[in-house]
């Protein structure tokens, strides 16, 4: 399975595991940007071609290599609304600015969901100084944070930087580190999961470890042992979608609180997966000079953790 992106125009190639799906659906499973609905009115809209021929009809069966194209519409026109959304500011200059996203709050605006991201909040924040390779809807975005995830992110402000630090994000020199609470106790005190994330078989709309996904390296280490959980932290090698998620819920730890990958808890009250992005470091595209940033643990975290000890 192979996807490239440039500008407005998805390339994608029918793997084993799609063959004999609805176009729609399998569209859908890759550019979860948008809707199924959307993606139904770009067909029948004829902006989706199979082998080189346009399809109008959401229903049609693709076949085993079959190549489909996705050409969007152009999105230059649509307007973001900048929104004075207060920002946690880490650190910030003239190129680059980190930020420490709260639980809840989307990284950039999608189909349906134009407003409260992130991306609202730094566009009210910096004005037009953002980086603008990523078009209109992920201004200075160069990597995100699921949702429910808490911490650090960086945003450029210019291409200049934008480009800089995405060579490191293509390289893995960009330094993250997680910290996270995970079900049940992991055996050893620490380790390296190497296992390959791809799409999900059967649904989706997840990932998971799959033998012809994509190389993902996840480094880990148990900071504290509780009964029945284990707070740990995370160095990323590579940065797949769900990454640590998948990885931890594959050996049979899930995150607590994530329900998406079998972390789902009752004892604890959580909005999602406990996971952090607690540190972040790069090569500054002015100075050349490592810049690290950490955020602390937000006090839902601290709040279980301390629970958690007073047993």
């Amino acid at each position: 399975m192979k996807e490239i992106y440039a500008m407005n125009l998805y390339e994608l190639t029918v793997g084993s595991e799609s063959d004999g799906e609805r176009l729609d659906i399998f569209i859908n499973a890759f550019i979860s940007d948008l809707t199924r609905s959307h993606i139904q009115k770009l067909i029948k809209s004829e902006n989706v071609r199979v082998n080189n021929i346009i399809v109008t009809k959401p229903a049609y069966k693709i076949n085993l290599e079959d190549r489909v194209i996705v050409d969007l519409p152009d999105a230059v026109e649509l307007k973001i609304e900048a929104q004075d959304i207060p920002l946690d500011i880490l650190y910030e200059d003239d190129d680059v600015l980190v930020v420490n996203k709260p639980k809840g709050m989307v990284v950039h605006p999608a189909a349906g969901h134009f407003t409260d991201t992130l991306v609202n909040a730094i566009m009210f924040h910096c004005k037009d100084n953002l980086s603008g390779i990523n078009g209109v809807l992920r201004p200075g975005i160069i990597h995100r944070i699921d949702k429910d995830t808490t911490g650090s992110l960086i945003i450029c402000k210019n291409d200049f930087s934008h480009f800089f630090i995405s060579e490191q994000l293509k390289e893995h020199s960009l330094g993250r580190v997680y910290k996270a609470i995970v079900i049940g106790n992991i055996k050893d005190d620490e380790g390296c999961i190497n296992a390959p994330i791809g799409r999900n078989h059967t649904e989706r709309k997840k990932m998971a470890v799959v033998p012809n996904g994509k190389e993902a390296i996840t480094h880990y280490k148990v900071l504290e042992r509780f009964p029945g959980y284990t707070f740990m932290e995370f160095r990323l090698e590579t940065g797949r979608t769900h990454q640590i998620r998948v990885h931890m819920s594959h050996i049979g730890h899930p995150l607590l609180g994530d329900e998406v990958y079998g972390g789902k808890n009752s004892t604890f009250k959580t909005e999602g997966q406990t996971l952090h992005a607690q540190a972040i470091s790069f090569i500054h595209p002015r100075t050349n000079e490592r810049i690290a940033v950490e955020a602390p643990l937000p006090e839902y975290f601290n709040k279980i953790l301390n629970k958690l000890r007073e047993k």
